[in-house]
């Protein structure tokens, strides 16, 4: 006597919805077959997993030559290869465990990606599938194993849900640095070099230059006017910039300086330094009450992916598993 998952079967139904199966009826043809692994007498074939890595080889073969090429390839097959080989486990948990899911929920799912992805077309949607050199009988049957699949994960799912206070005090602690944004000031800057010769000139003008601003002169104007490093053209700007930007004196400075302030001379490397922050962002993190339902998201996500892993770790130590 079979048991029916129709209330996982449904929501299953409406995660594979969108998109229309593109690693399956868009995917290349491939010629190459042979057997790529065994999973308790059943077979998975080279010709699966190239189907299911399609999309990804792609992808690499336009970012990618030659032998890292190459190790890119075998590494999205190896993987690809291993994802097959947990469907097979999974689809074959469901029949051991005696599991049904009514064969209307397959035919609903198809005519909606009938209507979503060909208009409504049936005879378009059948050539696509001659075209794949998939029968429709064929293509049921994928679709029929991706909806088992979702629908097992789900049910071994347990109180995966719920993240704890205390887990969302300590993720919070520990990736705090994670969640602050960068620290970052708006800067402009006067260079005066010395050109190896004397340095009283160059010193001399740079302490003009402070006098100025001092003053009230505009310290664009004065830029334009007396600096000769590449931003000067601009008044000096620098527009908004992160530590590690600057050589390390002029970053000290300019990340300590607080907004609307001008520094003092400083001397670098035989030239000479004014800087300017305009304004100062970044720095602190959100407060924790704020980033809690993202914190609990994550864990969320991480406690249902150590149960899938955990749950498939049990299925393939019972199996028989043979890769070629």
């Amino acid at each position: 006597m079979t048991r029916t998952l129709l209330p996982l079967a449904t929501t299953a139904l409406l995660l594979l919805l969108s998109p229309f199966c593109h690693a399956t009826i868009a995917a290349e043809p491939q010629v190459v077959d042979g057997i790529a692994a065994v999973v308790n007498g059943d077979v998975i074939t080279y010709s699966q997993v190239r189907e299911i890595v399609a999309p990804r080889e792609k992808m690499l073969r336009s970012q990618f030559t030659g032998d890292e090429l190459q190790k890119q390839l075998k590494q999205a097959r190896d993987a690809g290869l291993k994802d097959l080989i947990d469907r097979q486990l999974i689809v074959q948990s469901f029949k051991k465990e005696g599991y049904n899911i009514p064969e209307f929920l397959v035919d609903q799912h198809v005519e909606t990606i009938i209507r979503e992805n060909f208009g409504g077309d049936r005879n378009t949607f059948i050539k696509t599938l001659q075209a794949q050199n998939y029968t429709l009988a064929e293509f049921k049957k994928m679709e029929m194993e991706k909806i088992i699949v979702q629908a097992m994960r789900h049910k071994n799912l347990k109180n995966a849900n719920i993240a704890s206070p205390t887990k969302v005090q300590e993720y919070f602690e520990k990736h705090r640095a994670e969640f602050t944004t960068p620290e970052q000031v708006k800067l402009r800057m006067i260079m005066i070099p010395t050109h190896g010769r004397d340095s009283a000139g160059p010193k001399a003008t740079a302490e003009e230059i402070l006098g100025k601003l001092a003053a009230g002169a505009p310290f664009d104007k004065m830029a334009q006017m007396y600096s000769e490093d590449s931003t000067r053209d601009s008044g000096g700007d620098w527009g908004w910039i992160e530590r590690k930007t600057l050589a390390a004196p002029l970053e000290k400075v300019a990340f300590n300086l607080p907004a609307g302030k001008i520094s003092n001379i400083i001397e670098l490397g035989g030239n000479y330094y004014i800087l300017k922050v305009e304004e100062k962002r970044g720095g602190d993190a959100p407060s924790l009450a704020k980033l809690r339902p993202e914190i609990e998201k994550r864990l969320v996500q991480e406690e249902a992916q150590r149960q899938q892993e955990l749950w498939l770790a049990t299925l393939r130590e019972k199996a028989y598993i043979r890769t070629f």
